[in-house]
């Protein structure tokens, strides 16, 4: 019987290397799967930021063919102006020589009439809040938007406010905290849509 203890010893030290490599094994696997889930939620989140940055970049290029045009369009037009100043300082001497007062009168009082045509541009102060932008827009929307694809809208209605998606995110929750906003979510995705309580008051 001695004889069969070293063998009974040999198979209970396999089983127990057995047991712990398994063990390990299985543990492997949970920190595998962590990382992995960990790396898709991040690779969702470089997705979307790519599709705004992309439809920034498209929106922005067309703006600044845009403001070329424009701005080679006013140069053309301003270039005219010296030689009607220039006519008006020629018939600049004709008081003199008249002597009279009513001439003089009548050339002050020309350019006062013209001074209301520069001062007719009045200038837009204020602009809308990203709250107001973003309840705006999700408020004419059939279904729940993105962080993204709200980012995305905005972009393409005010190119020349810098849209970015944290800041969308931000305002967003910040809606929802404030029961302007709800909430909701579809797998790994987020979404947002007017509060159904602040749509109450706007049917009644």
């Amino acid at each position: 019987m001695s004889g069969h203890l070293p063998a009974t010893s040999v198979t209970a030290d396999y089983a127990q290397r057995v047991s712990d490599d398994l063990s390990a094994n299985r543990s492997e696997q949970e920190r595998v799967r962590a990382e992995l889930a960990r790396l898709q939620d991040e690779l969702v989140r470089l997705e979307e930021s790519e599709q705004v940055l992309t439809k920034m970049q498209e929106v922005l290029g067309g703006t600044a063919k845009r403001v070329a045009k424009q701005s080679k369009g006013r140069k053309t037009a301003a270039a005219p102006a010296p030689r009607r100043s220039g006519s008006k300082t020629a018939a600049a001497p004709a008081p003199r020589r008249s002597g009279s007062k009513t001439a003089a009168g009548e050339s002050a009082a020309a350019p006062g009439r013209r001074t209301p045509k520069k001062a007719a541009s009045p200038k837009k102060v204020g602009e809308p809040t990203w709250l107001e932008l973003t309840t705006s827009y999700l408020g004419g929307q059939s279904e729940p938007k993105s962080a993204a694809e709200v980012a995305a809208s905005l972009t393409e209605a005010h190119p020349e406010r810098t849209v970015q998606v944290t800041v969308v995110r931000n305002t967003l929750e910040q809606g929802v905290a404030q029961g302007l906003l709800e909430r909701s979510k579809q797998g790994r995705s987020v979404f947002y849509s007017p509060a159904s309580a602040a749509l109450v008051p706007s049917d009644s």
